[in-house]
């Protein structure tokens, strides 16, 4: 039988002791470095999340609208009142800033590259992209860009002077196949909407030339017919007032339906050319933005789409109000960038 003595009874129990508080150390160890753990995955997703008391506030200050045309022509006179409207809903005033020129790469390249904090914006149609096959602009139309909404569509017309020998549109492109490059004609720069949507009508009847001579907006082209320096013009529909007061003469629209202004005018695609021409005008910031200012901004903008006076000015252009949310909107701007490289080559470049 063994017998324990005192030392021994001792010895054990302090080996026991020593036994306990080395478990109890090694838990206390295992949960410390838990602690630490935790705590290192916090801060580093308080790292990575947006700065949340700011986005909270924002807007805080003015916000910077860039219209890429010139002030008084249809983009900006509709875009005008919907700034407007979406000061209600950020309570910080929308301050349009007009920058035309190379067809909107102007004015748009003026926001690449700013802080993405959501108080520079830009409208921007997917001219922009033609313009980028085009030109060797010095961004990247699809990955410099935020898409944040979509708000509306352009109408698109050709028309001439009253005294024009030409009443109808098939005598204009019977003239001009019988005189190729004669007649000369004005569209918003290289690449835009009316510049590819006369050239691809162009394309369609048999390849028919006409000069084209650049402008920097509705003003200029609308100018350069009524002073008779031109031909024709194929741009977006500033020219409704003087063509309401007699001044012009409306030979075609490229809508999918009839102008409901001008009822009695064709359309291009019913005339059996082909064509059907509508540029979705867009809401874009820099890259990068915290996708909260985007929201916030999508969702002023989207409920000023309501406003009376920006229902009454797209009217007065026979613009359509179009919606388009932030995901699809993305979706559809990097969709319509391959689209435009083939329209480039095959109606510009190849012509």
């Amino acid at each position: 039988m063994e017998i324990r003595g005192p030392m021994f009874l001792a010895s054990e129990c302090s080996c026991c002791l020593a036994e306990a508080f080395t478990i109890r150390g090694e838990r206390q160890m295992r949960h410390t470095r838990r602690r630490i753990l935790e705590i290192g995955l916090i801060v580093a997703t308080l790292l990575v999340l947006p700065a949340w008391g700011q986005t909270a506030t924002f807007p805080t200050r003015s916000i910077t609208f860039v219209v890429p045309f010139p002030a008084g022509g249809a983009t900006d006179i509709a875009l005008r009142p919907l700034c407007e409207a979406a000061k209600k809903f950020l309570d910080q005033p929308v301050i349009v800033e007009n920058r035309p020129g190379g067809g909107s790469a102007v004015g748009v390249g003026s926001i690449v590259g700013k802080k993405p904090d959501g108080y520079t914006l830009a409208e921007a149609v997917n001219s922009l992209h033609r313009n980028s096959f085009i030109n060797k602009l010095p961004f990247d139309t699809v990955k410099d860009l935020t898409p944040i909404i979509m708000v509306g569509g352009h109408l698109y017309g050709i028309l001439v002077k009253p005294d024009s020998p030409f009443k109808t549109l098939p005598e204009l492109i019977a003239y001009a196949k019988a005189n190729p490059g004669k007649l000369t004609y004005m569209a918003s720069g290289i690449g835009t909407g009316g510049h590819i949507a006369w050239e691809e009508m162009a394309y369609n009847v048999g390849g028919i030339k006409l000069q084209h001579i650049p402008s920097k907006g509705d003003p200029e082209s609308t100018a350069a017919l009524l002073g008779g320096h031109v031909d024709m013009i194929a741009t977006t529909a500033g020219w409704i007032p003087t063509v309401e007061a007699g001044q012009l003469r409306l030979l075609a629209t490229f809508g999918e339906k009839r102008s409901t202004k001008f009822p009695s005018v064709p359309t291009v695609k019913e005339l059996g050319y082909g064509v059907v021409h509508s540029t979705p005008m867009g809401i874009f910031g820099p890259k990068g933005m915290d996708p909260l200012v985007v929201k916030i901004l999508h969702d002023a903008f989207h409920s000023a789409q309501e406003d009376p006076r920006f229902v009454s000015a797209m009217a007065k252009f026979d613009m359509p109000i179009m919606y388009m949310g932030t995901e699809e909107f993305t979706k559809a701007w990097a969709a319509s960038y391959i689209e435009a490289g083939e329209h480039v080559k095959k109606f510009i470049l190849d012509k």
